[in-house]
C-alpha cells in the first residue's frame, strides 16, 4: 500500500513534494546522473515551473537513442511498480547492463551480442536475469514508440539449467536437530525451531519469517503467501503445536509481534524483503553442522522446502503444500527422491 500523501502535496506529480518553499522531485535510485547527481532535485518555486521542468525531462526520455537512455526510463517508470526486493535487484542489473550496452544505439543490438554477453558473464544465473530485464525494456521500447520491433525476442534461447538435486535424508535432520547450543543466545535453537516449522509447512523463507503472533489463531496457523497473495490456514496438529511452542520459547523478546525475531524484537525480514541478518545466522549454523555432525554436504533453506515436496505422498499433495500454481514447477525442482518402479514379472 502506498503511503498517504500530505495535504499540501496532493495533486502534485508522483515523487514530487513541497519542501522549503519549492517543489522538489525525489530522484529514483540509479538515475541521479540525469538530475545533476542529486537525490532530490528542485523543480521550481511554483507548480507551473515544476511541470515545465518535468516536461523537459520527459522529452529527454522520449528522445532516447541509446540502450542506456532506454534503461534510464525503464528504472524510472517500470522498476518502481515492482516489489522492493525486485527493485533492488533490477537497479543492480541495470548498472551491469549499462556498462556493456549503455552507449549502443537502440536498433544496433543483435542476438549475437546477447549470446556474447552471456558467454562472458561468469555468473550465468544472474546473466539470464539481466538479459530478461533487457528484453523487457525492449518490449517497452516498442510500446513507447522508440523502435518498431524487438530485435532479439524469440531469437535467443539458452539451454535449461539442471535443477538442484540435493535431497536431505531423514538422518541428517535428526543430526541437525540434536545440536546443542554453544552458549545461551547462539541462535542454534532458533534455526532448529525454524527447520521444524518449515518441515511441517514447506513455507518459503519470506513467509516463515513474516509470521506474527496474530497469525496463530484457534483454528490454525494463518498465512498469506507473499508470492501469490493467497490466504491459507494450516490446521492444528500435535506436531504443529509443538513446533510453534518451541519457536515461541526461542524468542529473545516475549512481547515481539513476530514469531521469529531479533534481540530487539524486530522481524528478520525487512520492508524490502531482505533477510541478510538471518542469512548470516544460517551460514554460521551450517558451519557448525559440517564441523560437528556426520553431515558432509551443506544444504540450503531451499533444500528443506524441496524435502517437503519430495516426501509428500503425491505430486498433487506436494503442489498443495508448497503453494505452487503449476505442478510442473513442483515436479521439476521439488520432487528430488528417486522414482520407485516395480520390475516386470
Amino acid at each position: 500500500m502506498s503511503k498517504k500523501r500530505n495535504k499540501e502535496n496532493r495533486g502534485l506529480p508522483e515523487r514530487c513534494r513541497w519542501k522549503n518553499g519549492a517543489v522538489r522531485y525525489r530522484v529514483p535510485p540509479g538515475l541521479e546522473h540525469l538530475w545533476e547527481g542529486k537525490t532530490e532535485f528542485t523543480l521550481g518555486k511554483t507548480i507551473a515551473e515544476a511541470y515545465k521542468k518535468l516536461a523537459e525531462k520527459e522529452t529527454q526520455f522520449s528522445n532516447s537513442k541509446t540502450i542506456g537512455q532506454l534503461l534510464d526510463r525503464y528504472i524510472a517508470e517500470i522498476t518502481p511498480t515492482k516489489k522492493p526486493r525486485t527493485q533492488d535487484n533490477e537497479l543492480h542489473f541495470v548498472k551491469i547492463l549499462r556498462k556493456v550496452f549503455g552507449d549502443m544505439p537502440l536498433e544496433s543490438i543483435k542476438p549475437k551480442h546477447i549470446y556474447q554477453y552471456y558467454d562472458k558473464r561468469p555468473a550465468k544465473v544472474s546473466a539470464k536475469r539481466e538479459i530478461s530485464l533487457l528484453s523487457h525494456a525492449y518490449q517497452k521500447a516498442v510500446q513507447w514508440g522508440y523502435i518498431d520491433k524487438h530485435p532479439f525476442k524469440g531469437e535467443v534461447i539458452f539451454g535449461e539449467e539442471k535443477p538442484r538435486d540435493r535431497y536431505i535424508e531423514d538422518w541428517e535432520i535428526v543430526e541437525v536437530l540434536q545440536l546443542k547450543s554453544a552458549f545461551k543466545w547462539d541462535k542454534t535453537l532458533v534455526i532448529q525451531a525454524y527447520i521444524r516449522l518449515k518441515l511441517l509447512t514447506g513455507l518459503r523463507k519470506t513467509d516463515l519469517l513474516s509470521i506474527t503472533m496474530s497469525d496463530i489463531q484457534e483454528d490454525g496457523l494463518h498465512i498469506r503467501i507473499s508470492k501469490t497473495g493467497k490466504a491459507i490456514i494450516f490446521e492444528w496438529s500435535d506436531e504443529l503445536r509443538k513446533a510453534i511452542s518451541h519457536a515461541k520459547e526461542c524468542r529473545p523478546v516475549d512481547i515481539s509481534p513476530y514469531l521469529f525475531c531479533t534481540k530487539r524484537g524486530h522481524a528478520y525480514i525487512n520492508e524490502r524483503g531482505q533477510y541478510s541478518g538471518f542469512n548470516s545466522i544460517w551460514k554460521r549454523f551450517m558451519k557448525r553442522v559440517l564441523d560437528e555432525t556426520r553431515i558432509k554436504e551443506r544444504f540450503t533453506d531451499h533444500d528443506i522446502r524441496a524435502k517437503v515436496g519430495s516426501d509428500a505422498g503425491s505430486l498433487e499433495r506436494a503442489k498443495e503444500l508448497l503453494a505452487h500454481v503449476d505442478a510442473k514447477t513442483t515436479q521439476r525442482s521439488y520432487r528430488r527422491k528417486p522414482v520407485t518402479i516395480a520390475p516386470t514379472k
